[in-house]
């Protein structure tokens, strides 16, 4: 009896396709969600720090990240309803955070972190055109 070795090897492609998917899916939720939150109660760290100064001198730094941490936790639990849409949002987001990194002290090292997330945001993005 033949077995048809392509169609097990693309077998095996979509399974870990999802895995990959999967793995993303939740970590792009779940992030986002706790860093979120922690923007009210800094635990993790002062996020205020990581503001420029230009920012903090016209608004308060509290508040600013009042609002970000409203803006991740929709992003997380947009992931987690709409991966297609918001993935790629949460990239761009990803992307304003690294810039301001940039501007704010050089947090070099945070921002090429953040860039890393960043591909797996776009990473999330395109696998959940083939599973969501």
């Amino acid at each position: 009896m033949a077995t048809d070795t392509s169609t097990t090897i693309d077998a095996s492609r979509m399974t870990d396709s999802r895995h990959a998917y999967q793995v993303l899916h939740l970590g792009f939720t779940v992030a986002p969600i706790l860093f979120g939150l922690d923007k009210f109660f800094n635990l993790m760290t002062d996020w205020v720090e990581f503001l420029p100064g230009v920012v903090t001198d016209a608004v308060s730094g509290s508040l600013v990240m009042g609002v970000v941490g409203v803006i991740e936790i929709a992003a997380g639990i947009g992931v987690w309803l709409r991966p297609r849409i918001f993935a790629p949002v949460v990239a761009a987001w990803l992307g304003v955070i690294i810039v301001t990194l940039v501007i704010s002290d050089g947090f070099w090292d945070i921002a090429l972190r953040d860039f890393g997330l960043l591909l797996g945001a776009v990473a999330l993005w395109r696998l959940a055109r083939a599973h969501a």
